[in-house]
């Protein structure tokens, strides 16, 4: 009671503001591990369990890691191509793996029913499902409604079992957690832990540098010199430390960026990219192409939250805004990537749903094609144009649909903005 006699109501416990995405966060580790181990597999008729091959490359970097093995990080077969920060974020799981005697070998005829995954496949899905807390905390941080912060974790859960369950790369969905989390503290005016939330996004995987630009043109000069330091540290000492054991196999893996086209879905850059050995192409040029339209774009839209700033600072607005450049910054990667697979759209999505979630019917509409577009991105199509552009329409029509309430409609512009600067949204309510 307050010396006026007013009651002061106490700051809700953690559990309590959180409770949407730990529910989601429970029901999607029970799904993953059902369907991937018992009744997916018996629903496809599958003598071995169902699980995300992409994950076992990663985890035996992680393992080579824990044995201080530098040198191996990046020979196979690992397969990293990202910073070692993916290998660090899977370093516990495997230790506890490595103590059990469970081994790592790969899932198949010759180890159908591998024990690592017990182990290994929850902590994966509940370290990508730290981004349903970030969305959460920031749908909070805008004034969005418990009733749709529910709807919101529930969409965000959907999408991200494709990066979790379905392909097992939890270091995008920890990296973008990590830039939700960075982004939220910078509009808390944190610059110093933004800084370092950011830094460590990039050292995990490295495709938020997509979304750095828009981040940096919303920060005050005089912190950008700190903000720079803090943000390349993480990566710069593990990426230095990697290079120092190996340097031939990490520049090859880390600037060549090898992805396979007979593998994977072909785009229309495929013929574009440098050819690899092995029958690989090198993704990296063309990303260096997406990373100038994202500099492009946030340069675009960085005179105006300088206007909103010093009308009335970080406010909600200012905040939905930058977010939702972020994902149209993130959606210049599925553009113009020489190679694409079913979960690199998910980051757009999972920011997209955020700055939609202001308006029931907006976020309503934004989970039907976020869901839709998750499940349609596993289809095996593999000609140049259906896949990609089905992705790339499938983006389009996101963006437009999480343009915040108040903003002008401008969709034919806003449809534009994945592969050019388009009219600024008005942002969030």
């Amino acid at each position: 009671m307050s010396r006026a006699g007013m009651s002061v109501s106490a700051p809700q416990p953690w559990l309590s503001r959180r409770l949407f995405p730990l529910l989601a966060t429970g029901v999607l580790i029970a799904i993953g591990v059902i369907s991937t181990t018992g009744w997916g597999a018996d629903l496809v008729g599958a003598h071995s369990w169902l699980l995300p091959n992409d994950m076992w490359g990663t985890m035996v970097a992680a393992s080579r890691l824990v044995h201080l093995d530098l040198s191996g990080l990046y020979t196979q077969p690992t397969g990293l191509v990202s910073l070692p920060g993916t290998a660090v974020i899977l370093a516990p799981v495997v230790a506890v793996i490595d103590a059990a005697g469970l081994g790592l070998g790969v899932p198949g005829a010759h180890n159908p029913h591998p024990g690592a995954w017990l182990l290994a496949g929850p902590y994966e899905i509940a370290l990508s499902a730290v981004v349903l807390f970030a969305a959460d905390s920031i749908a909070e941080r805008l004034g969005v409604a418990w009733s749709k912060r529910a709807l919101l974790a529930a969409a965000q859960a959907v999408a991200v079992w494709s990066v979790s369950v379905r392909w097992g790369h939890p270091e995008d969905a920890i990296a973008v957690a990590l830039f939700l989390y960075g982004t939220l503290a910078l509009a808390d005016s944190r610059a110093g832990r933004s800084g370092w939330l950011i830094g460590a996004a990039i050292a995990i995987q490295p495709l938020v540098l997509l979304a750095l630009p828009v981040v940096l043109v919303a920060l005050e000069h005089r912190r950008l010199t700190g903000f720079l330091i803090r943000a390349a540290a993480p990566g710069a000492v593990l990426l230095a430390a990697a290079a120092w054991a190996n340097w031939t196999a990490t520049v090859k893996a880390v600037t060549g960026q090898p992805n396979w086209p007979a593998v994977d879905h072909t785009t229309p850059w495929t013929s574009l990219a440098p050819q690899m050995s092995g029958g690989a192409v090198a993704a990296g040029p063309l990303r260096a192409v997406a990373i100038v339209l994202a500099c492009g774009c946030a340069l675009f839209a960085g005179r105006r939250w300088r206007a909103l700033r010093e009308h009335a600072g970080w406010s909600p607005r200012a905040l939905a805004e930058v977010l939702w450049w972020v994902a149209a910054a993130l959606a210049l990667r599925c553009v113009f990537e020489s190679v694409m697979v079913a979960y690199y759209v998910w980051p757009v999505l999972a920011v997209a749903l955020i700055t939609a979630s202001g308006g029931w019917l907006r976020l309503a509409a934004t989970s039907v094609v976020t869901s839709t577009l998750t499940f349609v991105s596993q289809a095996a199509w593999h000609g140049p144009w259906i896949w990609w552009g089905s992705m790339v329409a499938g983006l389009a029509v996101t963006l437009v649909l999480a343009v915040p309430k108040d903003a002008p409609a401008r969709p034919a512009r806003l449809g534009r903005a994945l592969s050019r600067s388009a009219a600024a949204p008005s942002v969030a309510e």
